[in-house]
């Protein structure tokens, strides 16, 4: 009876174990938003990490946040370096290119709770007025990460996160483009 008992768990392990092993590695999030401003008011509030602060969604999870910035102010080199709670964790991002307007190329390194390295993009494209922006990341899961995939849709749960911040992105860059259109129009 207990051999039994002992081949059928250890079959539903083995079943389970592969089936995470199939799981693909890569994976892929992205959402879009236009944003009422030219893409030059946009790629600004993405380019310095320091604006940050006013747009992404991880702000306002932990106040107490310990915020690290290195290199350049904005640009190709410049970092930010994090350390919060349980649910923003640790870690850095870097911008590894920059393209005024056009492009911005991200790594992102998590050290906690769980240590990854992802890329993440931000494109901009003018559509009139606006600016349509697309907000990007990309990576590639571990076994561990297979198998959280399986527990939980991550595509949905970036994806929500990536969509509030491209919803509070949409009013700062309102607002700065309105007091640029402002300053244009004083004597």
């Amino acid at each position: 009876m207990w051999k039994k008992i002992l081949i059928g768990v250890s079959a539903v392990v083995v079943l389970l174990l592969v089936t995470v092993a199939l799981q693909p590695a890569e994976f892929r999030c992205e959402r879009s938003a236009k944003l009422p401003a030219p893409p030059s008011v946009v790629f600004a509030q993405v380019n310095n990490f320091q604006n940050w602060r006013a747009w992404s969604p991880w702000e306002p999870v932990d106040p107490g946040l310990t915020r690290t910035y290195d290199g350049p102010s904005s640009g190709v080199g410049s970092t930010y370096s994090w350390i919060g709670n349980a649910e923003v964790g640790e870690g850095r991002m870097t911008i590894i290119e920059s393209r005024p307007s056009e492009l911005i190329r991200i790594r992102l390194e998590f050290f906690k709770p769980f240590a990854a390295t992802n890329l993440t993009e931000f494109t901009f494209k003018p559509e009139g007025d606006e600016t349509l922006m697309t907000w990007t990341m990309t990576g590639t899961n571990g076994f561990c990460g297979k198998a959280m995939c399986m527990l939980m849709d991550m595509d949905q749960m970036v994806g929500s996160q990536f969509e509030q911040g491209l919803d509070n992105l949409k009013s700062v860059v309102a607002k700065a483009a309105a007091s640029d259109s402002d300053s244009d129009e004083q004597p």
